[in-house]
């Protein structure tokens, strides 16, 4: 009787299934994260005529605007850079800037759509929401830039001047901020052919005074001014400087000084244009 009495008696079964504990706050975050941006890749790659002009417009920017220009295009000390070498690092930059564009773009389809509003209902915060869609874009971006840099051959680069890290970072914080500009412009826009018209006033013109087009060398007083305080001038010249060295930047007219301030003012461009995006979307809507 003592043993029966001492023996633990067994637990029930119930039948009822165990309940697991709820997922923490950070992977609720992450969650929101992923799955923003995984949505924004995968809808990229249904849609062939993306696909295909990604790379076809770059391509055809590149050659038409650069053989216009390599009969005329003269800069004292950088005799050995003809116009298509000078711009292939801004078209690179083209390609991060226009995918960031039409990839934003998405915010107010999904904001009409009503997917925001719902996302926004959910866990996940504001900054979640923003990282989500700035690294979807920020991936067909730099997915884009990367078949075009498959033509860096063409336009004279050679492994004696590439700098991969440089490249790297430069086109990666480039894509972010160009994206966090995007999207913060977005927000407060309510039709796509309203988000066009902002775009070709604001970020076109930044794109063409980033030194791309035309060098900072030989510009006026007031232009040139205008142009090394434009933050996408940085992206521009990071790329060259990656592309073709430290020499053909400082040939056309960038201050020798101003090498290795790439990365810490694209990484305040991004952080600044990232935070007001966050700051700019509403649970309100």
């Amino acid at each position: 009787m003592s043993a029966e009495l001492s023996a633990a008696p067994e637990p029930m079964n119930t039948g009822a299934p165990a309940v697991s504990s709820p997922p923490g706050t950070l992977a609720l975050q992450w969650a929101t994260v992923r799955v923003l941006m995984m949505r924004d890749i995968v809808r990229f790659f249904r849609q062939p005529s993306r696909v295909v002009g990604a790379l076809a417009q770059p391509v055809l920017f590149w050659f038409v605007i650069g053989s216009g220009f390599a009969g005329s295009f003269r800069v004292e000390g950088a005799q050995g850079l003809g116009y298509q070498q000078f711009f292939f690092p801004g078209v690179v930059t083209m390609v991060l800037l226009f995918s960031a564009i039409f990839a934003t773009i998405t915010v107010i389809e999904d904001r009409k759509e009503g997917f925001l509003q719902a996302v926004l209902a959910g866990p996940g915060s504001r900054l979640a929401v923003v990282l989500g869609k700035a690294l979807g874009s920020s991936a067909i971006a730099l997915l884009q830039a990367s078949l075009f840099l498959l033509l860096a051959p063409l336009a004279g680069v050679s492994a004696a001047t590439l700098n991969v890290p440089l490249l790297l970072s430069v086109m990666v914080l480039s894509a972010l901020a160009l994206t966090g500009m995007g999207m913060s412009l977005a927000w407060w826009v309510r039709s796509s052919a309203g988000y066009h018209a902002v775009m070709s006033i604001v970020m076109l013109p930044m794109w063409v005074l980033s030194g791309a087009v035309f060098p900072l060398k030989g510009a006026d007083t007031w232009l040139a001014w205008v142009m090394r305080l434009n933050p996408m001038r940085y992206s521009v010249e990071g790329v060259r400087r990656a592309l073709h060295g430290a020499e053909a930047s400082v040939a056309l007219g960038a201050s020798s000084s101003s090498a290795g301030l790439e990365v810490p003012v694209l990484v305040a461009f991004a952080a600044v244009f990232i935070g007001l995006a966050a700051f700019s979307v509403s649970r309100r809507e």
